[in-house]
């Protein structure tokens, strides 16, 4: 059985969301300078490389990070491929995929785009022509019986129409799950297993996501 991790490693030099603050990584003792081990401070932003979003994220008042429901975070989902000419996706690009229907009777769904291939020609400077879904998708996904949502950038949502995709997901309570690579992953149905850290009370968190074949 294949195991493909498609979290994105954590480094000072990652690409992060504008106004963000960069990823450090101090070295508290170091066995070089004679101590008895080696430990590291890290200090990062909760929706820093692969993360999900809490609904607290945008909708005050909302479940935090610690409360979602772990079954929604395992289980069988569906790797859905858009064509590396889609800038947007949108309701029109859902509805006429020739995968609609597996889409249409999944829990839980990853969109790979070209945003992939910048994972893996290491981009580290953030760019804001990313592929994500607009108000239009977010819409017709709600409507939908999800549970969770994966898209291979900082954020589910466009540059230039984040809010409501957000808000719009997150009010039905699906999971949203950012900054994943699937570049090495094909198109079909895998089995998922994210887990984001359990921050008390917060709107999100890192997560290491890993997907296992289960038929294409």
């Amino acid at each position: 059985m294949r195991i493909y991790d498609i979290s994105i490693p954590i480094s000072p030099s990652m690409a992060v969301w504008p106004g963000d603050p960069p990823v450090k990584i101090s070295q508290l003792s170091s066995i070089k300078q004679g101590d008895d081990s080696n430990t590291s401070q890290l200090s990062l932003c909760v929706h820093t490389g692969t993360h999900i979003d809490a609904p607290k994220h945008f909708l005050q008042g909302s479940e935090s990070i610690d409360k979602l429901p772990l079954e929604k975070l395992m289980g069988e989902v569906l790797v859905m491929q858009l064509m590396n000419d889609v800038d947007v996706i949108d309701d029109k690009s859902l509805k006429s995929h020739p995968k609609l229907d597996d889409l249409l009777h999944c829990s839980k769904v990853l969109f790979k785009t070209r945003n992939s291939q910048n994972w893996e020609n290491n981009q580290n400077k953030f760019t804001d022509k990313y592929v994500g879904l607009n108000t239009s998708a977010a819409a017709f996904l709600a409507e939908l019986n999800l549970d969770l949502i994966g898209v291979d950038y900082l954020s589910i949502a466009t540059y230039d129409d984040s809010e409501k995709p957000h808000k719009i997901l997150l009010n039905k309570e699906i999971v949203l799950l950012e900054g994943i690579n699937l570049h090495d992953v094909h198109p079909g149905i895998y089995n998922l297993f994210c887990l984001p850290l359990p921050i008390v009370d917060c709107d999100g968190a890192p997560a290491r996501v890993i997907l296992t074949e289960k038929r294409s």
